[in-house]
């Protein structure tokens, strides 16, 4: 039987942080009170890897982070400990880099005759400018002819093994291409064995033969041939010197090395050629991730069932799911996950939108905590100050008109489609052109009406995608909703393209047509919408629309602000009737900025006549270290909030992450076409303001002004997530004060020796020390480690089963609160708005139940009835109640 999971450490996992390295704070982190040990993927990932998202080989632990001897004494060491784990799981893709991933290796060298064809995402019949059948891959650093010209294709062997080698990637060849190599080197040494292995080569079967007959043959003969003609070459120099000879000719001639690559399984070209004309489905617009067809059980199992081996061993309780919506058929591949681990402890990566809801068909505990974190920051924000914020941000930036972030984030999801992801927008329409050719109503539409409407209609989804099923008669409500109000939106935008070409798409989409086509076409928009809302919201708009940063996270709204106490409740009892075993996040590995520093952010809500003032003098500081236009306003406004919430930070860090942001917007630089000119004048820009003695006076003062608000805030927050309905999660080093930024800045190394020395004096600390020593972090340490050993110690009271019921306060302050109580046996009681609050909390008052209580955190006895803020807040900022009298 599994461990229950109460709450989660999330640790990230790679060379510099081992299987051994995690293995020594099992203890620490069973004294700060977790019950698992959340991991980052660690199955063998690419070389090299920092994060194990691309995974080559499901069949084994990744080598880099111990191997296999050293993983199993992480785990034997958590139980010793007392401790389970959590496994984060990557199901929708692979990473296809190099010959560590044998299934793509066997791929790109058999074709369709591959044993693993099947298992990848792979459009084989996608007219490409070769023909069909051939795999396209843009690694090439020009464009193909002058690469070949220029001899920078090189083709190897070792023993009878042969690959193609450009730089550092490494392929394979099908070994039918080698026969006219080793006839030509028969023919320079007059050799009978090498005109066999010649001759048999050329004799194998075709890549394209699928019959099961045939593609045995092919796998059998070429390894049987492979050894027989390394064994010739081991054993006969002169005729190892006539290959060795005739691969240098190869490599010499240009026309011979065309030759042999148009004989290959795939086709080089040029890196930017990804952008129109890929055959395979990707992780997002990574060209090194290729999709895996999760829907296949022989895919299913081959990559689940090392895992499957652990949860049935108990090894692991749990597994995070990344990505669902990549996958073809989310609810299939849970049920089948359900059906093979029934006990098991699952929540996924999905993205909630507001209003948008979990599919209740999926067998999961829950999502991983992004909804839960957008509220619990807008719970934060000081609503009436929306419109102060709204007008300073347009005044900053020079908007001649309001800019409306939904409108934005169109923008940025068409210009995703546009230059990011053509290649799936191409695959996507060859197919809706074909199903247009047999519906006679709209058979005369053209490939480009086709294109330009899907285009249209992929980027006009509220939400990441829809879930209809192929397998179902009729798509559910929820579903049919998004489809209906992406086509209305569709038609809004362009009113100038046939409403009935939108219509007819909606129609596929939603089932309406059941041809075997016509689901295929619903099934692949459904998998598009996901990576087009993701790259459109968090991987640009959220770097392009800047007016209160903390807003601007995995699942959030930009455009939104504060959130009303009693809609925060209705949220928290929502998730006890529905999802009370969902995880609850402040901060993870993919979040833009650490709860630490959205916290403090948080605060700017309660003054923006300061703000306003700081960025104006800010500003003016600023003004000679401008390089003409740059920065451009929405990058500086961004620039100051960043440094603000992330004080102390030095110039590298803030250059870093200045360098993605200003890539992630794609207005004046991306990642793939860089404007150096641009990029050094921010660059320089960053340095020189950093530097001016003033301008770092009038940060550190702003950041003093709000600094202990901030802190007050992370409690809040904390506090929330640890007694809230869920389970809690503690991203690594973040039961102290962290003040990171989007990653790779959220990876730098913990300080473990630190943080154990002060869970050692925690254990007799008073919270009047603890907050003495604030600039330690030991107020966040006492609070997580006294909440997460209540938690472990009453699990009946803050689990699945406890009730959610709100307080109220009482008072001229009453909307500072939030209060409220689990399981009728544990009390919290949070604080909101600080700096408005001035510590001054008047007459404003909570009634707490009868019962005897002790607060968790100060050790206080707490009366029953009317009590005074000020009384119950006496000794921490914020209150943890225990009921004693209930207690097992």
């Amino acid at each position: 039987m599994p461990h229950s999971v109460l709450s989660t450490y999330r640790i990230q996992l790679h060379a510099g942080f081992d299987f051994d390295a995690a293995a020594r704070i099992a203890d620490y982190l069973a004294d700060l009170g977790v019950s698992h040990v959340y991991c980052s993927p660690y199955l063998q990932a690419a070389p090299g890897s920092t994060h194990g998202y691309d995974v080559v080989d499901h069949g084994r632990v990744n080598a880099e982070l111990g191997g296999e001897k050293a993983h199993q004494w992480f785990c034997r060491t958590l139980v010793e400990n007392g401790l389970g784990q959590v496994l984060d799981v990557v199901p929708n893709h692979m990473a296809i880099s190099g010959p560590e991933n044998r299934w793509w290796w066997d791929v790109l060298e058999n074709g369709p005759s591959s044993r693993y064809a099947s298992y990848f995402d792979v459009d084989w019949h996608y007219s490409q400018e070769e023909g069909d059948n051939r795999i396209l891959l843009p690694i090439l650093g020009d464009h193909y002819g002058r690469i070949v010209e220029a001899r920078q294709l090189r083709l190897e062997r070792s023993g009878g093994a042969f690959v193609l080698r450009y730089f550092d990637h490494v392929l394979p060849v099908d070994p039918r291409s080698l026969a006219p190599i080793i006839s030509k080197a028969e023919q320079r040494r007059g050799s009978p064995d090498l005109g066999f292995v010649a001759s048999a080569l050329d004799y194998l079967p075709l890549p394209t033969a699928t019959d099961r007959a045939s593609t045995r043959r092919r796998h059998r003969d070429k390894e049987v041939l492979r050894v027989q003609l390394g064994r010739l070459l081991d054993e006969q120099p002169m005729v190892r010197r006539a290959v060795d000879e005739e691969i240098e000719a190869v490599n010499a001639d240009a026309d011979r090395m065309d030759a042999l690559l148009s004989r290959q399984n795939y086709r080089l070209a040029f890196w930017r050629v990804a952008r129109s004309d890929l055959a395979y489905r990707r992780f997002f617009d990574i060209n090194d991730l290729v999709g895996l067809r999760a829907e296949d059980e022989d895919v299913f199992q081959d990559t689940h069932e090392l895992i499957i081996e652990w949860l049935a061993g108990g090894v692991i309780d749990g597994l995070r799911i990344d990505h669902p919506d990549g996958l073809r058929d989310p609810q299939e591949y849970f049920l089948r996950l359900r059906n093979a681990a029934p006990q098991a402890w699952i929540v996924v990566e999905k993205i909630l939108h507001p209003g948008e809801r979990l599919p209740a068909s999926w067998p999961v505990q829950g999502t991983t905590g992004y909804d839960f974190l957008i509220n619990a920051c807008r719970l934060l924000i000081y609503a009436p100050h929306q419109q102060a914020f709204d007008d300073y941000y347009h005044s900053f930036i020079g908007a001649e008109e309001p800019v409306d972030y939904q409108q934005l984030l169109q923008q940025k999801k068409d210009l995703v489609v546009a230059e990011l992801l053509g290649s799936d927008m191409n695959r996507l329409s060859s197919l809706a052109t074909e199903i247009f050719l047999h519906h006679r109503r709209f058979r005369d539409f053209t490939r480009d009406e086709i294109y330009d409407a899907l285009a249209v209609l992929v980027a006009s989804f509220a939400v990441y995608r829809s879930y209809v099923r192929s397998a179902d008669a009729a798509p559910d409500e929820q579903d049919v909703r998004i489809i209906d109000e992406a086509v209305a939106t569709a038609q809004q935008r362009r009113p100038d393209v046939d409403p009935e070409l939108f219509g007819f798409l909606g129609a596929i989409l939603k089932l309406e047509h059941p041809g075997r086509a016509e689901r295929e076409l619903a099934t692949r928009v459904q998998q598009l919408t996901g990576p087009v809302m993701a790259k459109g919201a968090e991987d640009t708009a959220f770097y392009c629309y800047t007016r209160f940063a903390a807003l601007n996270e995995v699942g959030g709204d930009p455009g939104s602000f504060g959130l009303a106490l009693e809609e925060f409740h209705a949220e928290m009892q929502r998730r006890v009737e529905h999802h009370p075993r969902a995880m609850l996040a402040t901060s993870t590995h993919d979040t833009k900025r650490s709860e630490d520093v959205r916290a403090r952010l948080c605060v700017l809500s309660e003054i923006p006549e300061a703000w306003a003032g700081f960025c104006d003098t800010l500003r003016e500081h600023a003004a000679a270290y401008r390089s003409g236009a740059f920065p451009d306003p929405e990058t500086e406004y961004l620039l100051y909030q960043t440094v603000v919430g992330a004080w102390p930070i030095d110039v590298a860090r803030v250059s870093a992450y200045t360098e993605k942001a200003i890539r992630e917007a794609k207005r004046f630089t991306t990642w793939t076409n860089q404007n150096q000119e641009y990029e050094n004048a921010i660059r320089s820009f960053v340095e020189r303001l950093l530097a001016d003695e003033r301008a770092r006076g009038d940060i550190e003062q702003m950041v003093q002004s709000i600094d202990e608000a901030g802190k007050l805030n992370s409690l809040s927050l904390a506090l929330i997530k640890l007694t809230a309905p869920g389970v809690p999660d503690i991203y690594q080093g973040n039961e102290l004060w962290d003040y990171s930024l989007v990653d790779p800045d959220n990876r730098r190394p913990v300080d473990f020796d630190t943080r154990r020395k002060l869970l050692q004096q925690e254990r007799s600390m008073a919270p009047e020390e603890a907050l003495r020593r604030s600039a330690e972090g030991i107020p966040k340490l006492l609070l997580t480690a006294r909440a997460l050993r209540l938690r472990r110690r009453r699990p009946d009271v803050l689990g699945p089963g406890a009730s959610y019921i709100p307080l109220h306060a009482r008072g001229a302050k009453a909307g500072h609160v939030v209060a409220y109580i689990r399981g009728e046996c544990v009390l919290t009681v949070a604080v909101r708005f600080p700096l408005l609050l001035a510590a001054d909390w008047g007459d404003t008052s909570l009634e707490v139940p009868e019962g005897r209580w002790t607060d968790v955190l100060s050790g206080a006895a707490v009366e029953p009835g009317v009590q005074p803020l000020h009384t119950l807040l006496r000794a921490f900022p914020v209150a943890l109640l225990e009921k004693l009298d209930e207690q097992a």
